[in-house]
C-alpha cells in the first residue's frame, strides 16, 4: 500500500493528479490510497505522519507550499515531498527544504509517470522488498535490497545475492516486472543490475559488487540515464 498526500488549492487540480496517481498504480498493479487537503495549514494541523508521497503544491492562500515543508521538516525530516508549480524558479529552491521532486504545471501524464517511478522506487528501496523466485525445488524468497543483479540466459534464470546464487527458471519480462518500482536497470540483453551496487562504469564495462558486466551498446545510453536518475534521487 502507498499512502499519497494531495496538498492542492485548485480542486480541478487535485482531481487531475488524483485520476494520474490512480491510472498508474492501477497499470502496475499496486495499491494505494489518496488524501487531499485544499491548504497547507490543514494540512499541517492534521498531519500525523503515515503518507509515503506528498504532493505539494507552492502557490498555497496563506501558507505556501515552500514554508509549509520547511515546517514540515521539524515533524519529519523523511517525508518524500514532490513540489507541484507552475512557478519554474520557485521548484528547485525545493530541494533546500529536501524536496525529492517537483512537476511543473501543465501537468503532462507522460513527465508524471517519470517523476512518480522514481519516487516509488526510492520507496521501495527505502521499505525494502521480496519477491518468490520459482525453482526447481519450489520456491525461494528473496530480499530484493541483497539481490546485486540477475543473469538470465535463455530460460534459466540466477539471482545473484550478497550471500547466494539461487537458480530458477522464467522470462526475462517476468522478472522486470516482479521488480517494477526498483533501481533495476538492464545493461544488456543478459544482465539485469541493481543500481544500488554498481562501484564503477568503466568504458564498457560495469562492476557490481565484484563482477563486471558488459554494457551492450543498444542499451548503453537507457542503463547510463537509469543510473543518473538513481544518483539524482539520492541513491
Amino acid at each position: 500500500m502507498v499512502n499519497f498526500c494531495i496538498v492542492e488549492d485548485d480542486e480541478s487540480a487535485a482531481r487531475e493528479l488524483e485520476s494520474f496517481i490512480r491510472r498508474y498504480c492501477v497499470a502496475i498493479d499496486t495499491e494505494f490510497k489518496v488524501s487531499g487537503y485544499r491548504s497547507a495549514v490543514s494540512f499541517l494541523n492534521n498531519y500525523g505522519g503515515g503518507f509515503d508521497i506528498i504532493f505539494m503544491d507552492i502557490d498555497l492562500p496563506g501558507l505556501n507550499g515552500m514554508d509549509a515543508v520547511k515546517k514540515l521538516r521539524d515533524a519529519d525530516e523523511s517525508a518524500m515531498v514532490i513540489f507541484v508549480t507552475n512557478l519554474k524558479q520557485y521548484a528547485v529552491g525545493g530541494y533546500e527544504v529536501g524536496a525529492f521532486d517537483f512537476v511543473v504545471k501543465p501537468i503532462v501524464y507522460s513527465n508524471f509517470v517519470l517523476k512518480l517511478r522514481r519516487a516509488l522506487g526510492a520507496l521501495h528501496a527505502k521499505r525494502g522488498r521480496e519477491i518468490w523466485v520459482p525453482t526447481r525445488a519450489g520456491k525461494k524468497l528473496i530480499d530484493c535490497s541483497r539481490l546485486m543483479y540477475v543473469e538470465v540466459m535463455k530460460h534459466v534464470i540466477s539471482y545473484h545475492t550478497t550471500a547466494e546464487t539461487v537458480v530458477g527458471s522464467g522470462t526475462l519480462k517476468s522478472v522486470c516486472e516482479n521488480l517494477e518500482g526498483l533501481p533495476f536497470s538492464l545493461c544488456n540483453r543478459c544482465y539485469l543490475v541493481n543500481l544500488s551496487f554498481v562501484t564503477e562504469i568503466n568504458g564498457n564495462f560495469v562492476t557490481v559488487g565484484k563482477e563486471k558486466l558488459l554494457i551492450s551498446v543498444p542499451r548503453r545510453k537507457e542503463f547510463l540515464r537509469s543510473f543518473n536518475d538513481f544518483l539524482g534521487a539520492g541513491g
